[in-house]
This record gives C-alpha cells, sequence and structure tokens, in this order.
C-alpha cells in the first residue's frame, strides 16, 4: 500500500464505531480514555460537526485506517483533535496526509489558526506535527489530563 491508495472522506454516521475504536485504541495504549473522550467519542456529531467542526477518514479499499477532527474553537481556529492511525497501517505515511489534508481544509475555511493539544510521549506525532509546521507555545488551561505540550500553526 501506498499513500496514493488512500483517500480523505468526510464524516458520516456510518462511520461513527470506527472513529471511537480508532481513538480508543491508542488512549489504551498510551495514556487512559477520559471522560470528555468518552463524550466526545460516544456523539462525535453533537460535540463535533455540530458546533461547526468537521471530521475526516482516510480509507483505503473498504478499510478505515485513520481519523482527525477539526473541532471549531472560536472563529478562524481550529483545534486537530482526535488524530488516530490504525496500528496496522502505521508507518505508511497516513498520518502525513491527514495532516496535509487538514491545512488544506483548513485553509479552504479561512481559517488563521490550528491548535493541538499531545503529549511529549509521543515522539513520532510530535515529529510529524514540527515537521507540518506547528510550534510548541504555552500550555495554558486544557481539559486533557495527558495534555502537556499545546501546539499550534499560523496559517495567516
Amino acid at each position: 500500500m501506498n499513500p496514493e491508495q488512500i483517500n480523505i472522506i468526510s464524516y458520516d454516521e456510518k462511520f461513527n464505531e470506527d472513529f471511537a475504536r480508532l481513538n480508543r485504541a491508542w488512549l489504551q495504549k498510551y495514556f487512559e480514555v477520559e471522560p470528555i473522550d468518552e463524550k466526545i467519542l460516544a456523539s462525535p456529531r453533537a460535540y463535533i460537526i455540530d458546533k461547526g467542526g468537521f471530521i475526516f477518514f482516510a480509507i483505503t479499499g473498504d478499510q478505515i485506517a485513520g481519523t482527525f477532527a477539526l473541532i471549531k474553537t472560536e472563529d478562524g481556529v481550529y483545534e486537530l483533535s482526535k488524530m488516530a492511525v490504525a496500528e496496522e497501517f502505521q508507518g505508511k505515511k497516513i498520518g502525513n496526509k491527514l495532516i496535509e489534508f487538514c491545512l488544506k481544509k483548513a485553509r479552504d475555511l479561512k481559517a488563521h489558526k490550528i491548535i493541538l493539544y499531545s503529549n511529549t510521549r509521543l515522539k513520532p506525532a510530535i515529529h510529524l506535527y514540527s515537521k507540518f509546521g506547528f510550534k510548541e507555545v504555552p500550555l495554558g488551561n486544557v481539559e486533557y489530563k495527558r495534555a502537556d505540550i499545546k501546539m499550534e500553526i499560523d496559517l495567516k
């Protein structure tokens, strides 16, 4: 499989289980599923889509390989959140494709900034974000216990 065989598709409720499965897998592997995660994963439409956000999926053939959300935090600002790639698809540049798509979508939306929260233990993720231009900024108040780093990219 190469990245050209990956398509990025928009949210459809039929993929809710995939969205939850992919995110629970990495959360349980490295951290824990927090109450805020449970709320979002149980009702992605209510917590993301209905509030002006977006969810996308990386698909190859009929398999969902990855996902991410853009959560609207304020006008022109989105949080890159709930990004996950299925373990069997890791190392195949799907994360790159998801970030590229994320940045293009944000620019199409005329967003001026994307923020994200992560954990410095997730070195491959931090490297990926840095490679695409995300910079570390002060953490501030954050809802996730696991978050020890905030990054952002200015799209202006």
